[in-house]
């Protein structure tokens, strides 16, 4: 091979092995999900979608904010060549905490469908999991984690969730949820953030990792503008399916008063705090889709708000309990013309705003209040009932139509949350820019 020939190939060795090299060591800083309001189910669903196995098929999955596992179901087509059991008494097994062991030796954990309260029992497995990392503004490139542990659900577990999903993406505060295996991954900081859209045509967002969170012509940091108040454990679990004495995993916050035209409230505050049985608190849900409230709650918040309003009720609508004709509230730039209901967290001064756009749902010529009465409200299985009673172990969950538009960050180094309305920062968010920069 002449000089010349051989400097040619040795140039294109080393440049093929830089770049092999790159990507292969490329870390991201975060990753980026979509998540889709689908309305094809008896209640509204927020979807993500990730990619997963070998080779990599779409992979579409509820998303439970309280969830402790990532469960999909392997009954139905589940191929992959990289697909792995857990063997009982590995540390890959001791992560998902209580958990069982099968005749082969696999580990096991009951993967629960939180929209319906079903639950089974699946072997835990490992496999390949892919997404898109981004820079803050837009996805970048797609990264794999190897061996992201997940539970191996079935067709009865899966019925009662949305069109073409198999599974459920758990972000609560286990070793095992989305967060925490992403952040072990990459070793991001133990944080993300959740943007729900209120339009079933275009896309919220889900980040994993911390900020910059760009969105829109603004390309404001939302992260700069959060105001934040801490995250409560519950030391006992309100979830179906969870082991005797196993604390809750999903995310509470102190809700101390509720106003409404700067008026408080009239509540028994003791229903605010959480008991040593885990009863009571108010905790946050992307599977409700709307706030439910213990009744004496809800009935003192439903009174002040007709009071507040001005106008007279209507026959309602289910499962909502106080409505009003539509021609008798006027409209805004930020939803229908209502007073704020206001609850005020730990500190006075830190107060999440429930305006408009978040709490009513309009039905043609009747709107009503988008909060729900745990008497008559949605299934067990959704809000958690005390055994042999008809109170609801959790005072105040609230639900989906109350986080639409709203970014919110869990920080689970710092136990706390951030909150921001993106109505009070002329954004939304759809507003997200799925397109990629590479």
């Amino acid at each position: 091979m002449a000089a010349s020939a051989k400097l040619l190939f040795l140039s294109f060795l080393t440049l093929f092995i830089s770049s092999s090299i790159a990507r292969t060591s490329f870390r991201p800083k975060a990753l980026v999900l979509p998540v889709t309001k689908d309305v094809s189910a008896s209640v509204p669903q927020y979807v993500t979608r990730i990619k997963q196995r070998t080779p990599l098929v779409p992979v579409k999955l509820t998303v439970d904010l309280g969830g402790g596992y990532f469960w999909v179901n392997c009954e139905k087509g589940y191929v992959s060549s990289t697909s792995k059991p857990v063997r009982c008494g590995s540390a890959q097994c001791s992560l998902f905490g209580s958990h069982g062991c099968s005749g082969e030796k696999i580990c096991g954990r009951s993967p629960s469908n939180t929209v319906t309260g079903v639950s089974t029992y699946g072997d835990i497995h490992a496999d390949v999991v892919a997404t898109n990392s981004t820079d803050g503004n837009n996805p970048v490139r797609v990264v794999s984690v190897p061996k992201f542990l997940f539970i191996c659900g079935s067709n009865v577990v899966q019925k009662g969730l949305a069109s073409g999903v198999t599974g459920m993406a758990g972000l609560g505060r286990t070793k095992v949820s989305f967060p925490s295996q992403f952040a072990s991954a990459f070793s991001f900081p133990r944080k993300f953030a959740i943007c729900l859209s209120s339009s079933t045509m275009t896309d919220g967002v889900m980040f994993f990792g911390d900020g910059p969170y760009n969105f829109g012509y603004l390309n404001e940091d939302l992260s700069k503008v959060l105001t934040f108040t801490p995250l409560i454990t519950n030391p006992v679990s309100t979830a179906p399916a969870s082991f005797l004495g196993e604390p809750s995993v999903e995310y509470f916050i102190g809700v101390k008063s509720i106003r409404i035209s700067d008026k408080d409230v009239p509540l028994n505050k003791t229903l605010l705090s959480i008991d040593r049985n885990g009863v009571g608190g108010t905790k946050i849900s992307t599977v409700n889709p709307y706030t439910v409230m213990e009744t004496s709650i809800y009935k003192a918040v439903s009174e002040a708000f007709v009071k507040a309003v001005g106008a007279a009720t209507v026959a309602p609508v289910a499962p909502f309990g106080t409505c009003f004709a539509s021609q008798d509230i006027g409209y805004t730039p930020m939803g229908p013309a209502v007073p704020t209901i206001n609850l005020v967290l730990q500190n006075e001064k830190v107060v999440w705003s429930i305006i408009g756009a978040n709490s009513m749902v309009r039905f043609d010529d009747v709107i009503c209040l988008g909060f729900v009465d745990a008497g008559s409200g949605p299934s067990t299985a959704q809000v958690g009932f005390v055994v042999g009673g008809s109170h609801p172990m959790t005072s105040i969950t609230i639900g989906a139509l109350q986080l639409e538009n709203n970014f919110l960050q869990f920080d689970l180094a710092t136990s706390r949350l951030g909150f921001s309305s993106l109505f009070l920062e002329h954004t939304n968010c759809a507003n997200f820019n799925f397109t990629s920069s590479t």
